[in-house]
């Protein structure tokens, strides 16, 4: 049984900000920001990918209340939603969740980095539309 299997069964202890039949949303023992939730399906899926269409739909509906929540009682100014889909995109826990990070300032510890292009649009586009 994975760790957020066994927070959603109580086993494990946590800090619940939104809980539900179908949802259970904690705050992040790491807090990148203050206010980082996690925001899971009580169901177990091992990713975004692995997750039914309608399921996803009702955990994204939720976790756009709840991020609303965290950004007006907080006072953040913004906040990322994230999805680490496989363990070479940074998914370090195989239950799928989503992240969410108040923003408080272009100062806060997280920070994303792009590249300048270095890919062949048309091509890329060619090959994702195959079959």
């Amino acid at each position: 049984m994975c760790i957020f299997c066994k927070i959603i069964e109580g086993e494990i202890p946590s800090k619940k900000v939104y809980e539900d039949e179908q949802i259970l949303a904690i705050l992040d023992i790491s807090q990148t920001t203050k206010g980082h939730t996690l925001v899971m399906p009580k169901k177990h899926y091992d990713k975004f990918l692995d997750m039914p269409e309608n399921e996803f739909g009702l955990l994204m509906e939720k976790t756009q209340r709840i991020a609303g929540q965290i950004v007006r009682n907080l006072n953040a100014k913004g906040c990322n939603i994230l999805i680490n889909t496989g363990e070479t995109a940074g998914q370090t826990v195989m239950h799928m969740h989503v992240h969410i990070i108040p923003r408080y300032d272009e100062n806060d510890t997280v920070s994303f980095s792009f590249h300048e292009n270095q890919y062949d649009l048309d091509e890329i586009l060619k090959e994702i539309k195959e079959n």
